[in-house]
């Protein structure tokens, strides 16, 4: 029996490159696995290193076709059952559909979309603004002035483009997504009244989507604990695929993803949610702030 007899991966629920990057890679590890093959010897004979082996085994690294096909063999793979992972490795070195706007995001935020947009459960905390997901594109584009002066407007529409991008991603059907947010945020929104009037509308509305959930933490509320840095959960429904949690900070980003980092986030954020107001009361909340407006 070969390596990959009974084994071959199934991508039926797994969409963008960067899914396929990450289900490519830990087929590759098992199969590795399976066959005794050390990280050493397998990087040598795609002329790489061990190091290059493990990036892209946890789909942090470009993967040739030409070098799965020469892994696969020294795996014992036989030849008839290469074909569907050789298929993945073609899959997973096309470009996401945002990347012709690439010069328009931070470099450390490129995989951050690629993963957002194969990912089937989102939730997001942010402790000092509203999700991007749930912006209109009149307070986007408010807040893209705000924060680049000096760009011009063709700028700021590509920008404005990849921004609202995330409105796209969590409204597909088969995913779900929930963002915790601070009351705070809501209380020094950008813009004129009719900006804001906007942008609260919207999140009043954030509920009536199939999938979607806003809650809303109200100040002075107590159990709340506190998180200094916004971060997101990415989970797929492929086993295979682990959980990411992203946090980015002003210049970089962090991907956690090992079992005992993304734990201590689950945690966290089952703490912020107990602590945020259920939908119903977070919308009347926000329909209380339009009253004020």
């Amino acid at each position: 029996m070969s390596a990959g007899q009974g084994k071959e991966p199934r991508t039926g629920l797994v969409r963008g490159p960067m899914a396929r990057r990450l289900l490519l890679g830990t087929e590759l590890r098992r199969l590795r696995v399976l066959s005794g093959v050390t990280r050493e010897d397998a990087g040598y004979l795609i002329r790489g290193s061990a190091s290059k082996i493990s990036r892209m085994e946890l789909g942090r690294a470009a993967v040739k076709e030409r070098d799965v096909a020469d892994l696969l063999a020294l795996y014992g793979v036989a030849e008839n059952e290469r074909e569907p992972l050789l298929r993945l490795a073609r899959e997973a070195a096309e470009r996401a559909s945002w990347r012709r706007y690439g010069d328009m995001v931070p470099s450390w935020r490129h995989r951050y979309l690629d993963l957002e947009e194969d990912a089937d459960h989102i939730r997001t905390y942010t402790c000092g603004g509203i999700p991007e997901a749930l912006l209109t594109e009149e307070y986007a584009r408010a807040c893209l002035h705000s924060g680049s002066r000096q760009a011009g407007a063709s700028e700021i529409d590509e920008r404005l483009y990849v921004r609202l991008m995330h409105r796209r991603f969590h409204r597909a059907a088969h995913r779900t997504f929930t963002a915790v947010v601070d009351e705070a945020a809501l209380l020094r929104l950008t813009g004129d009244r009719h900006i804001v009037r906007g942008q609260l509308e919207r999140l009043a509305g954030a509920n009536e989507t199939a999938g979607s959930e806003l809650r809303v933490i109200p100040l002075g509320r107590p159990s709340a604990p506190i998180v200094h840095q916004p971060f997101t959960m990415l989970r797929f429904e492929k086993a295979e695929i682990p959980d990411v949690v992203y946090i980015e900070f002003l210049t970089t980003a962090l991907y956690l993803s090992r079992a005992v980092e993304t734990a201590a986030y689950y945690n966290t954020w089952d703490r912020l949610r107990a602590a945020s107001l259920s939908p119903e009361d977070s919308r009347a909340l926000v329909v209380d702030l339009l009253k004020r407006r």
